[in-house]
């Protein structure tokens, strides 16, 4: 349990600032012996830090609380929940907490990232416990201000009360110019005792997207800033040669023309001149020959190419030899595009030796620190200010932007925004990996003997900024890539998972989910698949197969949750129609959903989804629901429609409208069911991207007969 110390405890007090608390973390280290099975658990993650504490809670003159979240706010509701947390341990109403995203001058820094799905989960203790002595330490003051025994005195609504009398948080704060922390740690709620937690509150970021208020990093401005068009690779591989800039230099509005050895940008007084500058801008590129085409990529991701890492293996694996009782299937999936509604925008502004950046980034450190390696600039002069996202999904890990901008203000001593333009988002961001899946299996009396599951994946954690580039030695297997492909059927006693590591001449990295999705509908369309040769009933076949722990049991609880909401198996459908079911278990988190569908002019319509989650404790279901929905919209248009191919060294299509995705009338009615459990809460963001492919796959199978082994599903067409 974290602890608060002298040497991690931080207070100020000010005019106009109120009460500013904050406090260090300790955390916890990794070795590679534990680190599958403690990634599989979603228990990696934690929330350290070895840098100075930083302000978390300002208590305000009106009496409101300013949270600082170290946590970004991109469409999921953190900022909602994160305030949900701090208003239960702290005394207050939801309507007396403020949120902003903490900025590297003077906020909490986070070490790791906003992603993973540990929002939530790796900081709810602490923060718990930091709000709760927050708590503690306005009564302790009240003591003297009030002359009441602190056994008298209760925190309420903002409020220490006790005997008929009542100091508001901002009247102590006004009357302390010294603090101390408690001599005893603060005892924390009981879940029972919850008045905050647990309920479908409104999110705190509301009013100001209903407003349509300027809070995005595409909007992010300063006084008198101009605005920077970056030439970037129009070719994997491709090499920049000789620049003429003469003709854009000359163009309407151009500030300045900046040679780097790394990028070419104009600088104008709008975008637009920016931008049409550009177009006459003459580059040599040099370009690899022959240019890369999708037959390559398609050839390298194979199972048995590239470096082979065992990353389960229990039992004997030998009995998969053909047999009337064996099975063996391929499963592949393409190339996709993060996608995200906004596109990536910052604005920065050096002056003095000093530089602030105001963007949408999922990774505040690595951030400064790329800005600190390219330019010199010493890391505590770099003030991060984070906006909200139009949309994260791994894309906002990735911000070479954000030293671009930087330079570029340093070269002509104006505030300058840099934004990736569409066409550079899908060219010049990253994309998700394909994959291709063997799974080999050999049944026994209607149970699985021994199972096999082989992946073929470009990377995905592995040579990204993020991760060290000693991993691939010290994990051997890319854990983002393997992400939902362990087996969660523990009651299988000889099983196998092999990676094969098959590295891209481009980049691939962090997508929704990371492998889960594309891992799970391998395994989860070839259980269905083993449970129809044992001639068995899927959900059953499939709780037979899950031990009986703690952890089987949550995965069996929402089996059974969503096949009751749905009737699966126990009412009748209309003709045409078919159910298919499908689990995955993500961060600690067990998902299981059942697709309704049909086939209408030749293809499928996904007519509603069921979905049972169990997160754990639950912040707030309206948020839960909303992650949901969220994460089987996106899965679903991932595995219907999305799909990107290399064509002459560029991807294609590039630009929204030939790039297919779900449209509104594609996404089925969504139906969650939440069970809760526990008094600790768990991942949401992405345990649901994991059963919705397969869910949509065996419903088709079940009804046409047709085993889609191939992502997207638009390339099946049915009579």
């Amino acid at each position: 349990m974290w602890k608060a110390t002298r040497r991690n405890f931080l207070i100020k007090t000010g005019a106009g600032l109120g009460l500013a608390l904050g406090l260090g973390w300790v955390g916890k280290k990794a070795i590679r012996g534990f680190i599958v099975e403690q990634a599989d658990k979603g228990a990696l993650v934690q929330f350290s830090t070895d840098t100075e504490p930083q302000y978390w809670f300002e208590v305000q003159k009106d009496n409101t609380i300013l949270f600082h979240s170290p946590k970004i706010e991109m469409g999921q509701g953190v900022f909602s929940a994160l305030a949900q947390i701090v208003a239960e341990e702290l005394e207050v109403s939801i309507n007396q907490m403020k949120v902003v995203h903490s900025a590297t001058s003077h906020g909490p820094i986070d070490p790791n990232t906003t992603g993973g799905s540990d929002s939530i989960s790796s900081t709810f203790s602490q923060l718990s416990m930091l709000a709760a002595l927050m708590r503690e330490m306005l009564r302790e003051r009240a003591v003297a201000l009030l002359g009441i025994p602190l056994s008298n005195l209760s925190a309420q609504n903002g409020y220490v009360v006790g005997q008929g009398k009542r100091l508001s948080y901002a009247q102590i704060v006004a009357q302390t110019s010294e603090w101390s922390l408690p001599d005893t740690e603060p005892t924390l709620k009981k879940p029972e005792k919850y008045q905050v937690i647990g309920k479908p509150l409104p999110r705190v970021d509301l009013e100001a997207k209903v407003k349509a208020e300027p809070i995005f990093g595409i909007d992010a401005t300063f006084p008198d800033m101009v605005y920077a068009a970056v030439v970037r690779s129009p070719y994997f591989g491709a090499v920049r040669g000789i620049v003429n800039a003469q003709e854009a230099s000359k163009s309407l509005g151009v500030i300045k023309v900046v040679e780097q050895p790394d990028f070419v940008a104009i600088v104008a007084k709008s975008r637009y001149e920016a931008l049409m500058a550009k177009e006459k801008l003459q580059i040599a590129w040099t370009s690899p020959t022959p240019l890369l085409q999708q037959k390559e990529v398609s050839d390298i991701v194979q199972i048995g190419k590239g470096d082979l890492t065992v990353v389960q293996e229990n039992g004997d694996v030998t009995g998969l030899e053909e047999g009337e009782d064996s099975i063996k299937l391929e499963f592949h999936t393409p190339l996709g595009a993060h996608a995200q509604m906004e596109p990536n925008g910052v604005a920065a502004y050096y002056k003095d030796g000093k530089v602030v950046v105001k963007m949408s980034t999922q990774s505040v450190k690595n951030t400064r620190n790329e800005i600190s390696e390219a330019t010199g600039i010493q890391v505590e002069d770099i003030d991060i200010q984070p906006t909200f996202m139009g949309g994260g999904f791994g894309r906002r890990l990735y911000t070479p932007h954000a030293y671009e901008a930087v330079v570029l203000s340093q070269e002509i001593g104006l505030p300058v925004h840099v934004l990736f333009e569409r066409e550079q988002e899908f060219q010049n961001g990253y994309l998700r990996p394909p994959t291709h899946h063997k799974l080999s299996a050999k049944l026994n009396n209607g149970k699985i003997e021994v199972i096999e599951h082989q992946i073929a994946s470009g990377d995905v954690a592995f040579g990204s900024s993020l991760v060290p580039s000693f991993a691939p030695t010290v994990l051997g297997a890319d854990f983002g890539a393997w992400r939902g492909g362990l087996f969660h059927y523990e009651n299988i006693q000889n099983n196998s998972v092999k990676y094969w590591r098959c590295q891209l001449p481009f980049f691939t990295s962090w997508w929704r989910g990371l492998g889960l999705m594309a891992n799970s509908f391998a395994i989860e369309s070839f259980i269905d698949e083993l449970a129809k040769k044992a001639k068995q009933d899927p959900i059953s076949f499939r709780i037979a197969h899950i031990k009986q722990d703690e952890r089987g049991q949550r995965l069996i609880g929402v089996l059974k949750e969503v096949q009751k909401i749905s009737g699966f198996g126990q009412k009748e459908l209309p003709e045409g129609h078919a159910m298919g079911v499908a689990c995955a278990t993500d961060v600690n988190t067990p998902v299981a959903q059942i697709a309704e569908v049909k086939i209408e002019n030749g293809a499928i319509k996904v007519l509603k989804v069921y979905c049972a989650i169990d997160p754990g404790l639950v912040i707030n279901p309206d948020g839960v629901k909303a992650q949901c929905e969220g994460a089987i919209s996106m899965g679903l248009s991932a595995s219907m429609f999305e799909e990107l191919t290399i064509k002459d060294g560029k991807v294609t299509p590039n630009q929204y409208l030939q790039y297919q995705m779900a449209q509104i009338r594609d996404i089925p009615d969504i139906e969650v069911s939440i069970l809760s459990s526990g008094d600790t809460p768990r991942g949401v963001g992405e345990p649901p991207m994991g059963p919705i492919a397969p869910a949509i796959a065996n419903a088709v199978a079940s009804l046409t007969g047709t085993r889609m082994t191939k992502i997207p599903f638009k390339q099946y067409q049915f009579n």
